[in-house]
């Protein structure tokens, strides 16, 4: 359990710091391969402005579909054997792209990467959840940090990686990071929640159940509607901020280190945002969050150097960590044990969504009009 050791203090457990572990292994990895290098990648085989857009945002298309099964099932069966299959996708979809030679094929290749993702968001945040006590917003707040560490580490490295080697070769070394995350996985206890052995000619009426019930609940449309928003535009600088700044004069190793300022300001303010959440409300913070988040994003172009664009980073990070705790927090609370993980995952779909839609509207937007009217 996770004991107050005292006030205004929270002793995080082994299994937490397990489960944070092998997040920040296989999320450091994928965002490696996610930001400036996906973009550049991309552009390097002959990708459109919009077909870059319709390639970052594919995999998540992936999660949007699968994530309500998975975490049934994960419901249903236990977290750590889905866990295992994630983190065998993380680990083998990355050698692939060494044999990735036309932008069509890199799509079908982000497509079938897209279910490590699938699995690992609602599992481990359910992981978390179930053993976060009455400190959920805080927990899942220090979870964050391992979850948005690797956004830091993963463009920076990818950044400094591609001054001196191809894409493909970056690919390789992203592959061999992530199965260092079996470790941690092996040694996580099974929630006891979670062990369930059902028939499965039952499974259908069970999951069929669990998505009428999460599908019915307001605070799951809420929270996922608020997240796919806020996604729907971080994502769109994910994918177009990489071509953006290096038009604009920046290099591609400062691009990298913008992404790695935004989620390191993230996870630092992580635990903070989540205990703002749990003071305040967790509406009201995220609320605040998309307030903040707004007019950073609406003043990149008005960035030209590279502190003022640091500093936009920075904002959007720290709005970042107003947002995602207490929307985590809403659906933990709202459902039991038994079926967090398919809340979560519903909700994952409706913030899939929005990562789905914002590369593919910027780059529409940006064929029509310019970078900076997007």
């Amino acid at each position: 359990k996770n004991i107050n050791l005292k006030p205004g203090y929270t002793f995080v457990s082994k299994p937490i710091l397990f489960m944070g572990l092998a997040d920040f292994l296989v999320r450091s990895a994928y965002q490696m391969g996610k930001t400036p290098l996906l973009p550049i990648f991309a552009a390097s085989l002959g990708a459109s402005d919009s077909f870059v857009g319709l390639i970052i945002s594919v995999s998540t298309l992936t999660g949007m579909i699968f994530k309500p099964v998975i975490g049934f099932l994960s419901d249903t069966w236990g977290r750590k054997s889905w866990l295992l299959v994630g983190t065998a996708f993380f680990t083998f979809m990355p050698f692939v792209y060494s044999f990735v030679d036309s932008t069509q094929t890199l799509f079908a290749v982000r497509l079938i990467h897209g279910f490590a993702t699938a699995v690992y968001g609602p599992v481990s945040l359910a992981y978390v959840a179930e053993r976060a006590g009455g400190k959920k917003g805080e927990l899942l707040g220090w979870f964050g940090i391992a979850k948005t560490s690797g956004y830091v580490i993963g463009p920076l490295s990818a950044g400094l990686l591609l001054m001196y080697l191809n894409p493909k070769e970056v690919f390789t070394i992203i592959g061999l990071l992530s199965s260092a995350a079996f470790l941690p996985v092996l040694l996580l206890p099974e929630n006891k929640l979670s062990t369930q052995n059902p028939k499965v000619f039952s499974l259908p009426k069970k999951f069929l159940s669990a998505i009428r019930s999460g599908a019915g609940s307001s605070v799951v449309w809420i929270s996922g509607s608020l997240e796919g928003w806020v996604y729907m535009t971080v994502y769109a600088v994910k994918a177009f901020l990489p071509i953006y700044g290096i038009a604009e004069g920046f290099n591609v190793l400062q691009v990298g280190i913008f992404f790695a300022v935004q989620e390191l300001v993230h996870a630092m303010m992580n635990p903070l945002g989540g205990r703002l959440g749990d003071k305040f409300g967790y509406l009201l913070t995220v609320v605040a969050g998309m307030v903040v988040i707004a007019g950073a994003i609406s003043y990149i172009p008005s960035a030209k150097h590279l502190v003022t664009l640091l500093t936009t980073a920075s904002v959007i990070g720290l709005a970042q960590a107003l947002i995602f705790p207490s929307t985590l927090a809403m659906i933990s609370i709202r459902f039991t044990g038994q079926g967090i993980a398919t809340g979560m995952a519903i909700s994952g779909s409706l913030k899939n969504a929005g990562k789905v839609a914002g590369p593919i509207i910027a780059g529409l937007l940006i064929t029509m009009f310019d970078y900076e009217v997007t």
